[in-house]
């Protein structure tokens, strides 16, 4: 594995809404393609396997990490009313 890239570095939601980030692991024939997400804000954006949802306004910063080499990815989502 070489790393891992997210299809969008910012995204704007607002409360309730949701924002799909999708994660590309390299090569595309890497055999171990699982990645964990986490949100450095779960007080403004949650997320779970990709899908970040907006919960109050403010901005979150989603990583998506990969299980194999630890490659991660960011993505600065603002959360507005």
């Amino acid at each position: 594995m070489t790393g891992v890239a997210l299809n969008k570095s910012t995204a704007s939601i607002a409360v309730g809404e949701t924002e799909t980030l999708v994660a590309t692991v390299s090569p595309a024939n890497a055999t171990v393609k699982t990645v964990a997400w986490a949100s450095d804000d779960t007080s403004v954006a949650t997320v779970s396997d990709g899908v970040v949802e907006g919960v109050a306004t403010g901005t979150a910063t989603i990583t998506v990490t990969t299980a194999d080499g630890g490659y991660t990815a960011e993505c600065e989502v603002t959360v507005t009313e």
